[in-house]
């Protein structure tokens, strides 16, 4: 295989994986089969493989200085934007993404189930948005706070 066409089936393996956990917490998020599913760490174990995996494979000697061109050892923009030319980095980037986001996602369903708040939406956006999911999450929190306690 090219690193193109491995880059291209990274990409899709690894997107296609994290959709059954996503599924069950929006669609089924009070299932015992969804509780045990996203207690599972398989996910991050076969994401984490196949991250190093692309890691190795986009890895060149310009690499860190690419990342740590500044004076100062911090990455600066330019250099980032170089290494992001190429489709192994971008699709190791995904997959780093994805392991993130989905970890997030579980984090808030758990906190949702803990103190009986919906998580849908937020777990939703989290698969493309983390950072909104999130936010969804704390802003959904708050309002059910707020409307539990004028009550």
């Amino acid at each position: 295989m090219t690193t193109s066409q491995i880059a291209s089936c990274a990409f899709t393996v690894g997107t296609v994986a994290v959709l059954p956990f996503y599924t069950l917490m929006v669609v089924a998020p009070n299932a015992d089969i969804t509780k045990r599913t996203v207690e599972s760490s398989a996910p991050y174990v076969a994401l984490g493989l196949l991250y190093a995996y692309l890691l190795y494979l986009s890895w060149t000697p310009d690499t860190l200085r690419a990342m740590f061109a500044s004076k100062y050892w911090l990455p600066e923009l330019p250099g980032i934007v170089r290494m992001f030319a190429s489709e192994m980095t971008v699709a190791s980037a995904w997959i780093h993404l994805l392991a993130v986001d989905l970890f997030a996602a579980r984090q808030v369903y758990h906190d949702g189930l803990k103190n009986n708040i919906e998580t849908r939406h937020s777990v939703s956006l989290c698969l493309l948005f983390c950072p909104v999911g999130i936010l969804a999450h704390v802003v959904t929190k708050v309002l059910a706070g707020a409307a539990g306690r004028s009550h």
